[in-house]
């Protein structure tokens, strides 16, 4: 399974959200949680859009945005996380404390 990244998204990740494609990489990699869905109606697509929080290799956190289709990942956004967005990860997404 392959992330694919438009130019237009690498575009966006560089000059709105200063994230590389390397890190979105390592936040896939890094993952350790479940993959919430998008609920949004103004975000909706098909299939629908999953999200997840996870932290680079240097431990910047960031809340990465992807449509699964065709045995890839068609990333949408990657940008750091809001309050909002953490606490919603942390009770819905994150693997529960052993």
């Amino acid at each position: 399974m392959a992330v694919i990244i438009s130019e237009k998204i690498r575009e966006k990740l560089a000059l709105k959200h200063n994230v590389t494609p390397d890190e979105v990489e390592q936040c896939f990699a890094n993952r350790n949680g479940k993959y919430l869905k998008d609920t949004r109606e103004d975000h909706a697509t098909d299939p629908p859009t999953l999200w997840f929080i996870a932290e680079t290799d240097y431990g910047r956190k960031l809340k990465v945005a992807f449509v699964p289709k065709n045995g890839n990942d068609y990333l949408r956004s990657a940008f750091e996380p809001n309050s909002t967005e953490l606490s919603i990860y942390a009770k819905r997404g994150a693997i529960p404390a052993k």
